[in-house]
């Protein structure tokens, strides 16, 4: 189920000081000015998303707020008084005018949630299955750990159609795509076409994941592509990355051209490669 605080990639149990740091940091992601090159599509997504995030901040930095919102999702009660909780005197026509505002401030802080984010799959981010960019800039090299112990560069992959693809166990989007991406790996990858999928290892580290708790994932899930590991974060922040999953197509060049943010299917896979692979053929000619 999605919610505030899986929204902002934090826990349930929280501390103020977490959602501050959590949501300064999407805050940051969405940044209008940060955006602003990847097309109008991209800016409509990053306010739409800012809005949100206003709201999710609103109610979540408010501890009579918050208990509320936790209470209309299920990971709270309400608080009784000692006399209701020994069942020694029934609610009142007040009490009981409180709790029907209590639920209607829930109902509504659910509707303009259910608003912002354009009335999508309940735990997908707000619009974001049909955000495709299309783009032209230079692709930022890199030079990262796997999981098999190797290196690799996206400067070696120059020649061939690359996606890297942005991921994080804990990110239930990316958990769905992975098949598709699994099989567009086997069904491309002899055609000049190749997956990258970059682990926000950093982030794995700091919610108490190791190394092992990724391959371990991976082979659940049967992944043969390379998976390399972003340690320090800094590949996810030259690309600019959006909240998870976030997935770049690499032209031979060495140029992204489309950026998706959210789940991808075997068709986006194919059909994107095709209209490179096309481009390509046609600069060659």
């Amino acid at each position: 189920m999605s919610t505030y605080y899986t929204r902002l990639e934090v826990d349930e149990n929280a501390s103020q000081a977490e959602i501050d740091a959590a949501y300064a940091q999407q805050r940051e992601r969405y940044s209008p000015e940060r955006v602003a090159h990847m097309g109008d599509d991209m800016l409509h997504v990053a306010r739409e998303r800012t809005a949100e995030l206003e709201q999710i901040h609103h109610v979540l930095s408010d501890p009579q707020r918050r208990r509320q919102y936790d209470v209309s999702i299920g990971i709270a009660v309400p608080e009784q008084s000692p006399e209701s909780a020994q069942g020694r005197r029934s609610l009142s026509s007040r009490e009981l005018l409180y709790i029907a505002a209590g639920v209607v401030v829930a109902l509504v802080v659910i509707g303009i949630t259910w608003v912002l984010t354009g009335r999508e799959q309940p735990d997908q981010v707000a619009g974001m299955d049909v955000v495709v960019a299309e783009v032209d800039r230079p692709a930022p090299d890199f030079t990262l750990p796997t999981l098999d112990g190797t290196d690799i560069q996206l400067v070696d992959y120059r020649g061939q159609v690359v996606l890297l693809n942005f991921w994080g166990t804990w990110c239930e989007p990316c958990r769905r795509e992975m098949p598709a991406l699994q099989a567009s790996y086997e069904q491309l990858r002899d055609e000049g076409f190749t997956i990258i999928g970059i682990n926000l290892a950093d982030n794995e580290i700091a919610q108490g994941r190791t190394e092992e708790d990724i391959r371990e994932f991976s082979q659940q899930y049967g992944i043969t592509y390379p998976v390399a590991l972003d340690m320090e974060g800094d590949v996810s922040t030259a690309y600019r990355l959006f909240p998870l999953p976030t997935s770049y197509f690499v032209d031979a060049q060495g140029r992204i051209r489309y950026i998706r943010v959210g789940e991808l299917t075997l068709e986006d896979v194919t059909t994107i490669f095709a209209r490179l692979q096309q481009e390509s053929t046609a600069l060659r000619q």
